[in-house]
């Protein structure tokens, strides 16, 4: 199984960083786009279906807390998983990006392994990269 993901970061260095991470990770990508800040993401949003986000916190025109906010209050976008990814490490805004509905936070300088994790738990895969049910449980489609 593989996945869409975006990735939110002003700096265009760092968006290939953390593509080239996910990717070295070996997290499963089917698509990556990318955006600048939380306005050009909303705009990739409307054109492209994700899986999950990974976003900065601190970016122009939009940051990521705002960038939360408006997916907080969109229907659809709301379920989308947002992987905060950040070198604030202060523990007020790491609690401010759960309370904004952020599922995971990664402490930059990151690993391909914490990356993976962190991708796999908000998602709720295995470790393979897939939906498995519990001993015993059968999904119903």
């Amino acid at each position: 199984m593989s996945f869409n993901v975006l990735i939110v970061d002003d700096s265009n260095s760092m968006r290939s960083v953390i593509k080239k991470v996910v990717s070295m990770s070996g997290f499963k990508m089917d698509g990556c786009y990318e955006a600048g800040n939380g306005r050009e993401a909303l705009e990739v949003l409307g054109r492209q279906w994700v899986d999950v986000i990974i976003s900065d916190i601190n970016m122009p025109e939009m940051n990521g807390f705002e960038f939360l906010q408006a997916l907080e209050r969109d229907f659809i976008l709301k379920n989308i998983p947002v992987i905060v990814i950040s070198t604030e490490s202060r523990e007020d805004r790491i609690n401010k990006s759960f309370e904004l509905g952020a599922k995971g936070f990664i402490k930059k300088p990151f690993k391909p392994e914490e990356v993976k994790k962190i991708l796999h738990e908000v998602l709720g895969v295995n470790d393979e990269g897939t939906y498995d049910a519990g001993e015993g449980e059968e999904l119903d489609f």
